[in-house]
């Protein structure tokens, strides 16, 4: 399949691609699992669901959940009860259901209670994925990035990593981007926990229509990244403020311009996961020099859902 440029999409929406609930997943064939399979070499897992209690506080001003293990009868055992959860409290997919466009709605034009995380879990995620270490690779350049600010990944970061690797990228592959974010935030104590979730600014992508096209040209099945929303965080922190002034008037042009996940999810079909821990499969890396790698992913059979836990592998 010849897929187009992001400049000949028309209204930058790629829904007459793949005018269902799989968006970019669609380009996870049999042939990108195989891709991936011939990835594994050693037999390396790397588990990427960070720990389900962090961050603490949560995010966002998400709830935090409550873990009860209740007796069975006759003190035959245990179960349990998580109640208060929210499914993008810590690892995450953002399904389609999680953002619509103002002008043009969810993803393909599908009716909101249509769209669900479940469609995904019946499919599976499956397929080669690519550490993009730009957390590493920033540093290395000395511009390390500042996780305390919406200190911005340019979209050149992206291709210069890539190079500096020495790793190709093929469509239809995973892109996992690393900035380093959970790293730093374990090393962060309870004070500064909770100052960042009382006042969250966070490095991450550059919103705008720059970023979306050089995601868009690598066609990637999907897009995950450690840092809480893909993007900077808070949305319009690095806009020109006169851009704002332009919402009410030209919506459709300058809402990417400040938020990227308008651009991503509802108008280009990407999946987006948030807050992997890629950090173990980082040090891997980086001390064999190989970047690629199988991953699988088994979201939440959950009818209608909105996002789920990841509850991805990564295979080397």
């Amino acid at each position: 399949m010849t897929l187009p440029s992001y400049d000949e999409l028309p209204d930058g929406r790629a829904w007459s691609l793949w005018p269902d609930e799989f968006g970019s997943l669609n380009l996870l064939t049999p042939e990108r699992v195989l891709a991936g399979k011939a990835c594994v070499e050693r037999g390396a897992v790397f588990a990427l669901n960070w720990d389900m209690e962090l961050p603490d506080p949560p995010l966002f001003g998400r709830s935090a959940f409550v873990h009860k293990v209740n007796d069975l009868d006759h003190d035959a055992g245990h179960d349990d009860d998580v109640s208060g959860w929210n499914t993008q409290s810590s690892s995450q997919w953002d399904g389609f259901r999680h953002i619509k466009h103002a002008v043009h709605g969810f993803y393909g034009g599908v009716a909101d209670e249509d769209h669900g995380i479940h469609h995904w879990a019946r499919r599976g995620i499956v397929g080669r994925a690519v550490l993009v270490d730009v957390g590493r690779w920033r540093e290395s350049v000395g511009r390390p990035l500042q996780y305390d600010q919406p200190d911005p990944v340019e979209p050149s970061d992206i291709g210069d990593t890539l190079a500096a690797q020495g790793s190709d990228f093929e469509p239809g592959d995973i892109l996992l981007l690393r900035t380093g974010w959970i790293s730093w935030y374990r090393g962060l104590d309870a004070a500064g926990r909770s100052a960042l979730a009382a006042n969250l600014m966070a490095p991450g992508l550059r919103p705008g229509t720059a970023t979306a096209r050089v995601l868009w040209d690598l066609h990637p099945a999907a897009l995950a990244v450690d840092n809480p929303a893909v993007e900077t965080w808070p949305p319009g922190a690095l806009a020109d403020p006169e851009l704002f002034g332009k919402l009410a008037t030209d919506y459709e042009e300058v809402a990417p311009e400040i938020f990227l996940h308008f651009a991503l999810l509802p108008l280009l079909g990407l999946p987006l996961g948030e807050m992997w821990d890629l950090d173990a499969l980082a040090e891997d890396c980086a001390a064999d020099g190989r970047y690629h790698c199988l991953l699988t992913s088994a979201p939440l059979n959950l009818k209608a859902g909105v996002a789920s836990p990841p509850n991805a592998l990564a295979i080397k």
